[in-house]
């Protein structure tokens, strides 16, 4: 989906669940790592996580909704944060979603015990010398290093 897409089904989702027209600009964000999407409160532009494509329409059409309810209630002068009333009740009332779905996170080191074979996977690098193993207290040693 391109930006262009996006534009289009972020104007048409805000004209049938908010009847109001969507008037700035929805992007992709690839620097957007642990949320759906967000909407810019100096800009009042919508940038959306590019990875939320693939977790189905119906999730994308569920953030769109999440981040038009900031749109539309900001705009009206109305209370737009999480936290409030006005947003609890337009999200339920328009279908958004609550929350993003969880993002499949891969691995990018994978550690293994020497003793028992156990695998330790982590985003993180860690210095195997400092730990052991949680099952039998071996020593542990980086497998693979993934990207």
């Amino acid at each position: 989906m391109t930006d262009e897409e996006l534009q289009q089904l972020v104007e048409r989702l805000s004209l049938t669940a908010f009847h109001r027209s969507f008037d700035h600009q929805a992007t992709f964000n690839s620097r957007l790592q642990t949320t759906g999407g967000r909407y810019l409160l100096t800009t009042h532009n919508i940038e959306i996580n590019p990875r939320m494509t693939a977790a189905g329409q119906s999730a994308l059409a569920g953030i769109i909704k999440h981040e038009l309810c900031h749109y539309h209630l900001h705009l009206t002068g109305k209370e737009y944060m999480h936290r409030d009333h006005d947003f609890k009740s337009l999200l339920t009332q328009v279908g958004g979603w609550r929350y993003a779905p969880a993002q499949e996170r891969i691995p990018k080191y994978i550690y293994v015990c020497c003793q028992c074979g156990a695998q330790i996977l982590r985003q993180r690098r860690m210095d195997p010398r400092r730990y052991v193993c949680a099952r039998c207290g071996g020593r542990i040693a980086l497998a693979t290093k993934k990207r």
